[in-house]
């Protein structure tokens, strides 16, 4: 990424937060009287996780399940939540849409995240991480990103791995809008589930990798 995409990159992350916090406001703070009434426990899930260059900062998310709720995988280890999952509460259910990572919206605009990019590990993973998965930090992890866009988490880890790659390597400001397009249509019921295609090369064809990198994002997944 050139200086000058990376300047006007964080640029329009400061703009877009600062105005999305206010315009967001109301929304953020009905959801957080919500959970307060819904179930026991914090209205925020605080966790750490890994930044540019592997620097820990503080995420926030709205809390969707109940405290102490245990970790349940799929067989690549990622963290199964099926429709209908006990775990998750009443609140919680209308938030996983996207909602419960508003707050990390107040992350972009500290600096610790980006609008699109990478979704960030905890510091534990770094210990399984190999060459392919620290190139992920040499940019600032996003809200959403090139992964999240084309199959969430219904595509394999070493794909997804695959997408974050394809992203970091060809960084453009014309790709983060169509990602922000994608994951805002997440939003619109009539255009949901639609996915990016088409936009890489990298994707399905990283090899190698270990699996304990997701393990541990997922173990602090809530």
């Amino acid at each position: 990424m050139t200086l000058g995409m990376a300047v006007v990159k964080r640029a329009i992350d400061i703009g877009v937060s600062l105005i999305s916090i206010i315009l967001l406001s109301p929304v953020m703070i009905v959801a957080a009287a919500l959970i307060k009434l819904d179930s026991r426990g914090p209205v925020f899930h605080l966790s750490q996780r890994m930044g540019r260059y592997g620097k820990p900062f503080t995420i926030y998310k709205f809390r969707t399940m109940y405290v102490n709720s245990p970790i349940i995988r799929n067989s690549d280890g990622s963290l199964r939540v099926e429709k209908g999952d006990p775990r998750v509460t009443r609140v919680g259910r209308i938030l996983r849409v996207g909602l419960d990572e508003l707050p990390q919206l107040f992350n972009v605009f500290k600096g610790d995240m980006s609008l699109i990019g990478p979704r960030p590990d905890p510091p534990e993973a770094y210990a399984h991480y190999g060459e392919e998965e620290r190139l992920r930090l040499s940019v600032r992890p996003g809200i959403t990103g090139l992964a999240q866009v084309t199959g969430r988490t219904d595509i394999p880890w070493q794909q997804r791995l695959g997408y974050d790659l394809e992203y970091v390597e060809r960084p453009s400001l014309w790709l983060d809008s169509k990602i922000l397009i994608y994951t805002l249509a997440e939003f619109v019921p009539p255009l949901r589930n639609r996915r990016l295609g088409g936009e890489v090369g990298l994707a399905g064809q990283v090899g190698g990798g270990n699996n304990q990198a997701q393990i541990a994002f997922e173990k602090q997944a809530r």
